[in-house]
């Protein structure tokens, strides 16, 4: 994964409460053994357009058809964002489609583990903030761009007002160096290699 720093893109309004992994991604667009290609399915109940169960075409009332959001890699979202199941294809569905960080009052906490492990930010800030940055991003999102300071801890919005927001340290880390569980554990290869070598002389007869 690639670490983040900043990042800067078009900010995407998605204000709904309670928006649960099931509607993020459906299970029925689950068809992949792997994380890339879902993010055609992300959001496909409010994406597409359907004739019974068959996609008929794009939903241009939805946020993430519309023109002047295309690219956007930046989601405000409302109160407990990405609550129900464990589903970690969430996570990866959002990714796959190019977003980077979400901004919402709250999150579901399984949900929010996920993204952190995945090299999505979770950024937690009050609802009048959320409306601020909604107001100034939405009119000309491609101009009216917002930036996201995960070194300092901070959101400038295009008029200039910032928010600091608060993130877990490990969570931070693993965001700023890019690194999922493998990566993580990878560091400390050495220390884990020392273990067993100690390991396996004392207990010789747990390695037959």
């Amino acid at each position: 994964m690639i670490g983040i720093t900043e990042h800067k893109g078009v900010c995407a309004p998605l204000i709904i409460e309670n928006v649960d992994t099931d509607q993020i991604i459906p299970s029925r667009e689950m068809t992949r053994v792997s994380k890339t290609g879902l993010g055609s399915g992300l959001f496909a109940g409010w994406r597409y357009l359907y004739d019974g169960k068959n996609k008929t075409g794009l939903n241009m009332d939805f946020v993430l058809n519309q023109p002047q959001f295309e690219g956007a890699s930046i989601l405000l979202g409302g109160i407990n964002f990405g609550c129900g199941s464990s589903r970690e294809h969430a996570v990866w569905a959002l990714e796959d489609f190019g977003i980077k960080v979400i901004i919402a009052e709250s999150f579901g906490r399984i949900f929010r583990n996920n993204c952190a492990h995945n090299g999505l930010l979770a950024i937690d800030l009050p609802a009048s903030a959320i409306e601020n940055i909604r107001a100034q991003t939405s009119a000309s999102p491609q101009q009216q761009q917002l930036l996201v300071d995960l070194v300092h801890c901070k959101v400038r919005t295009p008029a200039g007002d910032v928010y600091t927001f608060e993130i877990d340290g490990y969570d931070r880390s693993m965001l700023l160096k890019g690194l999922d569980y493998i990566d993580h554990t990878l560091q400390f290869a050495e220390d884990i290699d020392r273990f067993v070598t100690r390991d396996r002389e004392s207990r010789p007869w747990a390695y037959l």
